[in-house]
């Protein structure tokens, strides 16, 4: 949730991760099919520069204006994809000459720091002119240690802000708000919100979302209830639904579920059945406090005649049935699903595929992946990866090694690591096998997801030793990757001295 917020806070700077749903429009003066989004969109790998199909586009005497640029890096940053977006605010200044207004850094400034880390977005900054240095780059910045939770270079930047009148606004105090609920400093919040009232500064709703999230987050039951108090009564506050949520979720952690069921029932009563996120949100909660007969309720609110349930919809309504306990109905549901879907949407099987692989159940897991393949469905990289859990838990590691190069054939760039038991279990098959060939297409397929550590390498050199085949290349290897031999690998190398003598 904190990143949820600290998302929105950061589309007022301009650099947020997810800026709306904003479609890009056509970029060229031809037709629709032939956009320069069209072309770079399929470029899915991030190892794969985006300036040689702008540079195409420019050689075939198409024209690109600076707002079509802005606008593909909207799209590239809302699909998460900032180095093709970075690639293209470079090329943008570097190529094209186009003048740099504050938003444009404060955008280029965000980008460098999840691309090449803080340390570079430092630099840029200090980079930049004086001019261009105003509360938007300055917000940029402070947003930019916020996420990293740098809270000492945070508060210094914070207070360069109040020096130069940039720090006066909900959405300056919104950043540190969310920065000390991730770091659990919650006293800190209230200091924040005397200061904002010395300076007549309202709160806006982030704020709120925020104080309550700190509250939530701490399990201060007390600090909530009487904050929560204080929103309700005060006319000027529209009270969103997920300010009840929040509390709801802090009172079943809390044991407290009289009052848990009392938020839900004013959950319900604030949004009337209109938002479907809210049904979502429902149908967990009433199944973390048990309430079955609630979740069947709004289950029939979400599935009517008039109405037909989304993707995200099924996906929580079989996650609550199975975490009541109900796998059965859970089954029934998602093959209901499955066969009346318009999308396919893997993270609903994901749901029942994870209940299965983890309390061993895997003839049902192989039967509900069957019945995808049927449907000609390509498995992504969390189902397999799942699969590859599955069957090692059940101690198949052979089938557990086979799906995980699955998974990590279609890893391409994502942001969420492969488990490392699943890929420790692969290595260690392998070696165990004295399967040279084998580890070195594992490790191959490995690469371009993690980096290779140096147990990565020792379980190379293991298997290199287990097979007797010289290990030279291997050592250079490692030393290439700037990995030097510690105790533990001259260990590993005089017991394939060892094993040379006996011979």
């Amino acid at each position: 949730m904190a990143a949820k917020i600290l998302s929105r806070v950061s589309r007022n700077w301009g650099f947020g991760v997810s800026e709306g749903i904003t479609r890009v429009r056509v970029f060229s003066t031809g037709k629709a099919q032939d956009s320069i989004f069209k072309r770079i969109s399929p470029l899915g790998d991030p190892g794969t520069s985006v300036v040689p199909l702008l540079e195409e586009w420019v050689r075939e005497g198409r024209k690109v204006h600076k707002s079509d640029l802005q606008s593909l890096v909207k799209e590239m940053r809302r699909y998460r994809r900032y180095k093709h977006a970075l690639e293209i605010c470079r090329w943008m200044s570097d190529r094209r000459y186009h003048y740099l207004s504050p938003s444009d850094h404060a955008i280029r400034l965000d980008l460098i720091s999840k691309v090449h880390g803080l340390e570079q977005a430092e630099q840029y900054f200090g980079n930049i002119t004086k001019q261009a240095k105003t509360f938007e780059t300055y917000g940029a910045l402070l947003n930019c240690y916020a996420q990293e939770r740098s809270v000492e270079k945070a508060e210094s930047i914070a207070e360069k802000m109040k020096e130069l009148g940039f720090f006066n606004s909900a959405l300056s105090y919104n950043a540190l708000m969310t920065l000390y609920t991730q770091t659990g400093e919650v006293d800190k919040l209230d200091i924040l919100i005397k200061e904002m009232e010395e300076k007549a500064i309202r709160p806006d709703n982030f704020t709120n979302n925020i104080r309550m999230k700190a509250y939530a987050k701490a399990l201060d039951i007390e600090r909530m209830d009487k904050f929560l108090q204080t929103l309700e009564h005060d006319p000027l506050v529209t009270l969103h639904w997920n300010i009840y949520t929040m509390a709801a979720n802090a009172y079943i952690r809390a044991g407290l579920i009289d009052n848990a069921m009392a938020m839900l029932k004013k959950v319900e009563a604030l949004c009337g059945g209109k938002h479907q996120l809210v049904y979502d949100c429902l149908l967990t909660l009433y199944a973390s406090v048990g309430q079955k007969a609630e979740v069947q309720r709004i289950w029939g609110h979400i599935k009517t005649p008039f109405n037909k349930p989304l993707n995200s919809s099924y996906r929580c309504f079989i996650s609550s049935l199975l975490k009541l306990g109900d796998v059965e109905e859970a089954d029934k549901v998602f093959r209901e699903w499955d066969s009346h879907h318009e999308i396919y949407d893997f993270r609903v099987l994901n749901v029942l595929l994870y209940f299965y692989c983890n309390n061993g159940f895997l003839e049902k897991a192989e039967e509900i992946i069957k019945i995808a393949l049927e449907r000609q469905k390509v498995l992504t990289f969390n189902t397999w990866e799942i699969l590859a859990g599955g069957y090692l838990k059940n101690n198949q590691i052979s089938m557990a090694v086979d799906a995980m190069k699955k998974a990590l054939s279609l890893h391409q760039g994502r942001r969420r690591l492969p488990d490392s038991g699943n890929v420790a279990a692969g290595l260690e098959f392998f070696r165990q096998n004295s399967d040279v060939e084998g580890i070195e297409e594992f490790i191959s397929l490995l690469r371009p997801v993690v980096p290779l550590t140096r147990e990565v390498y020792h379980e190379l050199l293991r298997t290199y030793i287990s097979a007797g085949r010289p290990v030279e290349t291997v050592i250079e290897r490692m030393k290439g990757e700037n990995i030097e031999p510690d105790e533990e690998t001259e260990v590993i190398l005089k017991g394939d001295m060892a094993q040379a003598f006996s011979e």
